[in-house]
């Protein structure tokens, strides 16, 4: 679809009004956006069948080479990054690096309307055998009422015109981190940040006190 809306308006442009033009426009934002969408359901499906390949993950180092992929020298002026202690943990780094990289990217994203964002990267002791890492900003937020839709596929608290996504994202987090034998949870305020907390099993990680 956005292939022939670009050769219509390649070849044909000039005999089309500006409504012509707009309509052609709107076909290939839309077949972008499927394009998106279909990539993010398979990119969904896929994490369910992969093989994991357990080894030891040093969650500090991750996280520091995650922040640098996600951001620009520019943006890296305006967030305050601190990492706390992290333990490392033992499981599938390609796949904890994703956990990492839609947390990391949400709060980078969410956060950029403020003159100076604040992320913090750490993790407490939720009960005697579980530790949770955890990723806080302090960006839009959200209402605690929806938040039980967070994790849903292709559902989003935002609208796409407030912030860019497709809201598969965190659906694919949560689904990792079930196959590490964790669970993930949220707690966010409208207009004063998230924080989105994930455990592994406890196979998978080392509990620091």
């Amino acid at each position: 679809m956005d292939g022939y809306a670009r050769i219509l308006l390649e070849d044909f442009g000039a005999c089309l009004d500006a409504e012509g033009r707009r309509i052609c426009a709107v076909i290939g934002e839309s077949g972008r956006t499927m394009g998106k969408l279909i990539d993010n359901l398979l990119a969904f499906s896929r994490i369910g069948r992969v093989e994991m390949q357990r080894s030891s993950v040093d969650m500090t180092k991750l996280v520091q080479s995650v922040f640098l992929d996600l951001t620009s020298p520019g943006e890296r002026d305006r967030i305050t990054l601190t990492i706390g202690p992290l333990p490392p943990a033992h499981g599938d780094s390609a796949l904890v690096r994703q956990v990492w990289t839609h947390l990391l990217s949400n709060a980078v994203k969410f956060s950029a309307r403020k003159k100076q964002a604040e992320i913090e990267v750490s993790c407490l002791p939720v009960s005697k055998s579980e530790t949770a890492y955890f990723v806080r900003d302090n960006g839009a937020g959200f209402d605690m009422a929806y938040a039980d839709k967070l994790f849903r596929v292709f559902h989003s608290l935002h609208s796409p015109r407030e912030f860019e996504g497709m809201g598969a994202g965190l659906a694919i987090v949560q689904r990792i981190v079930h196959r590490h034998g964790g669970r993930i949870w949220a707690e966010g305020e409208t207009g004063k940040g998230a924080t989105f907390y994930f455990t592994m099993g406890a196979s998978f990680v080392k509990r620091i006190s």
